[in-house]
This record gives C-alpha cells, structure tokens and sequence, in this order.
C-alpha cells in the first residue's frame, strides 16, 4: 500500500493482505499444528534473522486463524498491524496461555496522567536531545524502526502534524530502535525529508517506557511532561489528531515552564 494521509487506507490494507493470503476452499487452519512447528524451529540455533521470520509467520498464522469473525477482525487487524518485538506480546501469547499486553489507544484525563521518562539522546548531528527541553510544548514521541512496515506507514502523518501544528506549540520526535543505528536511520530519513527531530535509541530507552511489547509505540505528552496518550500499532490519523488536537487545547504552559 502506498504511504498516505487516507484513513480508510488502513482497513483497506488490511483486507487486501488478507486477500492475497487467502487459503483454498477446502483449507481449516490448524493452529496447534503451527505453533508446533513454531516451537520446533525456535529450538533450533539459528541466525536471528530467521527466528525473527518465524515469530513474524506465527503472528499472521495466528491473525488468519480468528479473521473468519467479525468479532476477532479488530484483534487480527491489531496483529497485522504491529511488528512484534521477539519479547513482546505475541510471544508472551504463545508461551503463556494468552496472557500479555493489549494493543491500546488511551486518552488519559490530566488529573491521571504520569511525567514521561525523561532521556537524552544524540541527533543525526550529534547534537545531544533531551525530552524534558520540549517541556512547554505537546511532544508526540514515536518508537519506530525502518525495517517496521507500520512505522513507516504512519510517518507521513506525523510529517503532516509538524507542518500543521508546530506554531501552536507541538513538536514530533522519532526515535529509532535499529541495531544498526544511524548507518540506516540517517539514509531512511533523508530520503523521506522527514521533518521533526529523529533519534537513535537502544534497549535501555525502551525499558524507561515500560518495555515497549512493540513498533510503533506512539506517545503524546502534554505541556507539562505527562503522558497524555498512548497508541500500539498501526493507528489511523485520525486517532492520532483527535488526541493532538484535545491536548493542544487544554491549558497550556509556557516554554520551559516546570512542573
């Protein structure tokens, strides 16, 4: 699907890939036969390359298994959506009965909210970046990573929000959790002009933000430093704008102002 600002081009995408990987008319799904063979590969000491691809394999097989209901669609397209980490949910799923974190998008009211992590990371200028320095503004702070088809889906948006909403406050900022660092996140974001600050982070920025299950990991932070939002997955613009838009519209701080 080509990137783009339509939200109906999600679901839309969904039912395309489904298509494409529909089975033959006398097929039933065996998933118990399938995670065996999961499980039987991941014993199995192979290059990390290939266990990724088999984590990957289980989490579709498992999508097309629950597609046949319109009750589980939203699950499936959840699945299909996000690319799960090797110590996220979908792992938790399968070694621990279904046990494991939802794909969530929640706005929080004020009064509930908690101060994000703080951090500092270097830009692809090696200029030091501090989350708490946007303190006065709303930050939407994006986990993502090239190799994630989703992430890359969903930067053209925030592109579309720093254009729109950065002289009323607002800021985007990425940041990257490929091994291989900026040896592929300084080409990816050039080539994609992409607009706001973009970082490298690691495993340990990841467990500042509760382990981070998956990418994309989108979070919106208020003018005061507090987590006003959290979206897992694919998420559709609009979802993220009517958070945006909400945020922006409370009572808002000067620059730099403290807690």
């Amino acid at each position: 699907m080509e990137p783009g600002n339509d939200e109906s081009n999600v679901g839309r995408w969904v039912d395309d890939e489904m298509a494409a990987l529909g089975p033959a008319a006398d097929w039933q799904p065996n998933l118990a036969r399938g995670l065996a063979l999961l499980g039987e590969q991941r014993t199995r000491r192979r290059g990390p390359g290939r266990r990724w691809a088999w984590i990957a394999v289980g989490a579709v097989a498992t999508c097309v298994s629950v597609m046949a209901t319109p009750i589980t669609r939203a699950f499936a397209q959840r699945c299909l959506s996000a690319c799960v980490s090797e110590s996220g949910w979908v792992r938790q799923f399968l070694t621990a009965g279904g046990s494991g974190p939802v794909a969530t998008n929640a706005y929080i009211k004020p009064e509930n909210r908690k101060v994000a992590p703080d951090f500092t990371l270097s830009d692809r200028n090696g200029k030091s970046v501090k989350l708490s320095q946007f303190r006065g503004d709303v930050v939407l702070l994006n986990f993502w990573a090239t190799w994630c088809a989703p992430c890359r889906e969903e930067i053209p948006f925030f592109i579309g929000f720093q254009q729109a909403y950065r002289d009323r406050g607002f800021v985007a900022l990425g940041v990257a959790l490929d091994d291989d660092g900026w040896t592929v996140v300084k080409p990816y974001a050039d080539a994609k002009k992409i607009n706001y600050p973009v970082l490298v982070g690691d495993g340990k920025i990841a467990e500042l933000f509760g382990g981070l299950n998956a990418v994309p990991t989108t979070f919106i932070i208020d003018r005061w430093g507090r987590i006003a939002a959290t979206h897992v997955g694919l998420c559709k613009k609009g979802e993220y704008e009517d958070d945006l838009r909400a945020v922006l519209n409370e009572a808002g701080t000067t620059k730099g102002a403290q807690l």
